[in-house]
């Protein structure tokens, strides 16, 4: 059973570390939070940008890139799982993002994350990307790569 604790969003960046162990201690990192969902200790958010950038990352970019075929079942497995909400993009995500990316002066695509977590009523992030995420106010911003150090 799921902890009655606040939802929180996770970045691709984790995804990618959980998948890609190039990083020893940050994939360790990365498999043991997504453990905890997977065990239904803990539900994450993904918004629909953070699956699509995993996918692009972890077929093309990571040193041992992962077969296409491979990622869509994991993928599959990920949106089809009830511990991960799936956060969608709409027309107001879009013109919310511009407006948090021009106050900001944020990447348009951090801003669109912050966005529809906004819309959905998450205030924190996991991400490894605390110094980007940290410049918009009301969001709270978990490196999990940081912790004791």
């Amino acid at each position: 059973m799921a902890e009655n604790k606040e939802v929180q969003l996770l970045d691709s960046n984790i995804l990618i570390y959980a998948y890609d162990s190039t990083e020893k201690e940050k994939h360790v990192i990365a498999k043991n939070l997504l453990a905890e969902c997977w065990k239904r200790n803990k539900i994450y958010a993904l918004s629909v940008q953070n699956i699509s950038e995993f996918f692009v990352v972890t077929t093309k970019k990571i040193s041992n890139p992962i077969k296409p075929d491979e990622m869509k079942a994991n993928i599959q497995d990920i949106i089809t799982f009830s511990n991960f909400n799936i956060l969608n993009i709409n027309k107001n995500s879009v013109l919310s993002a511009i407006e948090i990316s021009s106050n900001n002066n944020l990447s348009y695509w951090d801003a669109l994350i912050a966005s529809v977590m906004k819309e959905n009523g998450i205030s924190t992030i996991v991400t490894e990307n605390d110094k980007d995420f940290n410049k918009i106010t009301g969001l709270k911003v978990i490196n999990p790569f940081t912790k004791g150090k």
